[in-house]
């Protein structure tokens, strides 16, 4: 081998023992440093994973301090006997009967840091009035829920009957907080409280009222039937079946000449007599998906039929055996 070949291979050998030192060295300094990149980014995101729990604590804190300070109490006992005590205030405030509603407790029931409990609420008055009711109720700042509200009209022209569950949650444990002042925004003769009077003014849950023939209007003077006979029977609406002093009433509007009148048993109608008022839940004829809660009961010849609160005396419909009282007053 001559010089420049020795030379050659030098400087062959000196640029591969360079390659080796660089890739070597790449691989001893570079691997740890991406390894330390890796870690870094980790432990960013664990930070921001612990920031974010951080920031959710402290929200559901201040949330859970907001809740407390609105709650009827710290304790289910406590908590219970001041929302009964409010709802009956509110009953009174809205001019309804404490006697004509009932109001049976719910609950309690746990939940995940706090329990749950209420009233179901049941009871009737005039549709204003219960309006009154339901919207102090839904104003009102303390910590609480309206759920499975029903209305139905109630038995006498203008009233109504209601139903709701009124829930509320006790905080446990509950927090240390500041009392807050809890007096309600609005009041009954706020403006809000004036946009649901449409709903009365327009006595949404009255009773249809069929029309009456032309020429019987209430403008106008009382006309007879048809060529000149007396009203038929669907000019006779069952308006409301209520006791007075433990006495069952039928209250008949006559819709011809605009005048009600009251019937109690033992009296002549419909060609029969009346037997009773009968206050059993029962399927409405025709439209078995809705209940009847009350209906009176005649006795023609011998036969038994019933009209339904609402409807008129040419609705009459004949009972069957099963559908009879168990105990039927005999007269």
């Amino acid at each position: 081998m001559n010089a420049r070949e020795r030379t050659m291979a030098l400087l062959v050998g000196g640029i591969l023992g360079l390659a080796v030192l660089f890739f070597g060295g790449k691989a001893i300094l570079v691997k740890p440093l991406t390894e330390l990149d890796k870690k870094a980014a980790g432990l960013r995101e664990k930070l921001d994973k612990i920031k974010a729990e951080r920031r959710a604590y402290f929200t559901a804190e201040t949330l859970i301090k907001k809740n407390a300070q609105h709650a009827f109490g710290d304790q289910v006992d406590q908590a219970s006997a001041k929302s009964g005590e409010f709802l009956t205030q509110q009953i009174l405030a809205s001019g309804l009967r404490e006697s004509d509603f009932s109001r049976l407790p719910v609950g309690p029931r746990r939940l995940r840091g706090a329990s749950e409990i209420g009233w179901n609420v049941q009871g009737g008055g005039r549709f204003d009035d219960v309006i009154d009711l339901l919207f102090l109720l839904q104003e009102s700042p303390y910590l609480h829920r309206l759920e499975s509200l029903s209305m139905t009209a109630g038995d006498a022209p203008g009233q109504v009957k209601v139903r709701f569950r009124f829930l509320t949650l006790v905080v446990m444990p509950a927090p240390v907080v500041d009392p807050i002042d809890l007096t309600a925004k609005y009041n009954l003769d706020s403006p809000e409280r004036h946009r649901y009077d449409a709903m009365v003014a327009r006595d949404l849950l009255r009773p249809y009222i069929k029309r009456p023939p032309p020429g019987t209007g209430i403008a106008k003077a009382p006309a007879a039937g048809p060529a000149g006979g007396t009203p038929g029977p669907e000019s006779f609406r069952i308006v409301s079946l209520s006791e007075w002093q433990g006495q069952p009433e039928v209250h008949i509007r006559d819709l011809t000449n605009q005048k009600t009148v009251r019937y109690k048993p033992g009296d002549a109608l419909a060609g029969g007599t009346i037997v009773m008022v009968d206050y059993r839940p029962m399927p409405m004829p025709g439209d078995e998906a809705l209940l009847s809660y009350s209906r009176v009961i005649l006795r023609l010849g011998t036969e038994y039929w019933a009209v339904e609160r609402g409807r008129t005396l040419a609705d009459k419909h004949r009972l069957t055996t099963e559908q009879l009282p168990p105990a039927m007053p005999t007269l």
